[in-house]
């Protein structure tokens, strides 16, 4: 613990000294970007939240090929990979469980009615990011349903211009990656179009997998009134040996199928902005236990959810009301779970006050929804800030979440598993105080959060002896930490470079637990260092070093480096990215081993 706490002031030192240099790096501030995830728009320096913000030139400089690998990057953001490539990854914000976090594209929420692993499945490319931000705590329950611990919204590019850009990589493993991006603005329509392919022969027994990747974004009728049509499809084939058993004689396989299609508009006045949208979300699983022998063991699961919504904002003298309402219904077909469906409608509605020239601002709010197989719920909760400078803020939030059951937690049976159709929606209280300061060379936050959580659902058993575990809402879990986020941008021979830093530290404690009879593993991270130092030191080249800490519950712990080198030869860009560089063995989720140190070759050609 002491040498962690020595690397801990280091770098705090690290970055004071560097903020008295007299070099100012010329980037666009933080406080110019408009958070959308939040149900009133507002400039990133004005929100009395914790959001992270990952930005174009973050993702740039991350050294990350997947979205999985770039969220790792986030202190408090958990990110449990079973291999690579995206096949399979589960998101965990401050703890919790990886149904309890909530990805939305564009604003589009991507929960999965049957399991919450298929959350990542929905994550984009990053040749068509724009910016990831990342909501904690208790300001996340604008969303509703499954934002218990946070949400993720990925926000796409709006415009690529004129331009075709293709990009090759190959490296350990046998990987071999291939994307095509085309940008194009018409008269009256522009559009984004990505292709790409993700393959390996895998780096131990069963770990191959063959990744598409397809993206589709355009907007038409850019005159009058623009309409926006987003479109994915993705699709994952995969061997998963150990994903969830380590029996020797399984070899488990898995292919998934991902795809949205989404049409959205905005209507706009001086006062009012009301943007409603439809849209169509369908994930499709096949898992088998035996590769080659698919009559032995094999689940097939189709889920379509078909959506509308409306959200709306209203400023006034009183302030800015943001309102709405999603409606929503899911189907799902499956051989386990058998044939269900769900209707569900969430109503939101909150307002944000100013007072004192706008120094102080409170924004309280409510999430209603019904469920056809629930009972109402309506969580209420509030944001309080105040502007201490022009870059200080001072802020808290309090408020109620909650998550109802997957349709696995109701009805999965296996040999060793039983759903239950009994299970009541998991709900928490959960409060934070923070403040952060936000200039052009150096921001930094500090987060202090509390989550009461009950009828969390917990796997059982009654006694030592019997070997069927079933779902029951019987665990209470109490979580509290901090979390530390700082960047610095200061100049060197003319070049930008950047130096980021975040800490995150985790008290997760299940109340009351009898550990031989439940399944509930704590596998939290307790603590988690993440480091970034992007350099540029010569006109053309460009490098990125970043260090990850790991600390779990489990008393696991380890060390990951990776690296980047990018060189600009006009329209070429030849990168090389080196992935655990020192060779670290670890195990992220499940019986997996993460894989051993790797490099990746990269060519990237934009056409004119």
């Amino acid at each position: 613990m002491t040498n962690k706490l020595v690397f801990f002031i280091f770098l705090f030192i690290s970055f004071f000294s560097l903020n008295a240099q007299d070099n100012v790096i010329k980037t666009d501030s933080l406080k110019e970007v408009v958070v959308t995830s939040a149900r009133i728009d507002l400039p990133f320096r004005e929100n009395s939240r914790t959001i992270h913000i990952i930005t174009s030139q973050d993702i740039k400089n991350s050294a990350a090929v997947t979205v999985a690998d770039l969220l790792q990057q986030v202190a408090g953001v958990d990110i449990r990979r079973r291999g690579t490539g995206g096949s399979q990854a589960d998101l965990f914000i401050r703890g919790g469980g990886f149904d309890q976090t909530l990805l939305l594209i564009d604003g589009i929420k991507m929960d999965d009615a049957q399991t919450g692993h298929h959350t990542m499945n929905a994550a984009l490319p990053i040749e068509v990011i724009e910016r990831i931000e990342i909501i904690k705590g208790p300001a996340a329950r604008v969303f509703g349903q499954n934002a218990f611990t946070g949400a993720i919204n990925i926000v796409t590019k709006s415009s690529l211009n004129h331009s075709v850009s293709a990009n090759l990589e190959t490296g350990s493993f046998g990987q071999l990656n291939g994307n095509i991006t085309v940008g194009s603005e018409l008269e009256n329509s522009s559009h984004i179009l990505h292709v790409g392919k993700l393959t390996s022969e895998g780096y131990h027994v069963n770990s191959d997998y063959d990744n598409t990747n397809i993206f589709l974004k355009s907007v038409f009728n850019k005159k009058a009134q623009p309409i926006e049509m987003i479109a994915t499809f993705f699709e994952r084939k995969f061997g998963a040996e150990n994903f969830y058993t380590t029996n020797p004689s399984f070899n488990e396989y898995e292919e998934t199928q991902n795809s949205l299609i989404a049409f959205t508009t905005t209507f706009k006045s001086e006062k009012l902005k009301i943007q409603p949208r439809v849209y169509w979300k369908r994930n499709q699983d096949i898992f088998l236990l035996r590769r080659f022998e698919p009559n032995f063991f094999r689940n097939v699961h189709i889920s379509d959810k078909i959506g509308a919504e409306a959200n709306a904002s209203y400023t006034s003298e009183l302030g800015t009301t943001g309102f709405g309402v999603d409606v929503s219904k899911i189907d799902l077909r499956s051989n386990n779970l058998g044939n269900r469906n769900r209707f569900m409608t969430t109503v939101f509605l909150e307002h944000r006050f100013q007072f004192l020239d706008n120094r102080i601002d409170i924004t309280p709010g409510v999430a209603m929804t019904y469920f056809s197989d629930f009972k109402f719920n309506a969580f209420p909760g509030i944001d309080i800030g105040v502007d201490v400078t022009n870059n200080l803020k001072i802020y808290g939030n309090a408020g109620f979440t909650y998550r109802i059951p997957t349709y696995t937690d109701l009805f999965y049976s296996d040999p060793r598993t039983n759903g239950n159709p009994d299970l009541e929606p998991e709900e928490a209280f959960a409060q934070e105080i923070g403040i952060k300061y936000n200039s052009q060379r150096f921001r930094a936050s500090l987060s202090l959060f509390n989550r009461d959580a009950t009828n969390l659902i917990d796997y059982v058993r009654p006694n030592a002896v019997e070997e069927i575990f079933t779902a029951t809402n019987i665990a209470e879990v109490n979580t509290k930490g901090f979390e530390v986020d700082a960047a610095y941008n200061f100049k060197l021979n003319n070049f930008n470079q950047t130096l980021a830093f975040g800490y995150a530290y985790l008290d997760d404690n299940i109340l009351d637990q009898n550990e031989e009879l439940s399944r509930y593993s704590l596998r939290t991270l307790k603590h988690h260092y993440t480091t970034r130092l992007s350099t540029q030191l010569f006109k053309n080249v460009r490098q990125n070093i970043v260090y990850k800490y790991a600390e779990r519950t489990t008393g696991q712990t380890y060390n990951v480096w990776d690296a980047s080198v990018v060189v600009q030869l006009q329209q070429m860009e030849l990168s090389i990215t080196a992935s655990n560089i020192f060779d670290a063995d670890y195990i992220e989720s499940g019986f997996t081993p993460m894989p051993p140190s790797n490099v990746l070759f990269g060519l990237r050609y934009k056409f004119r």
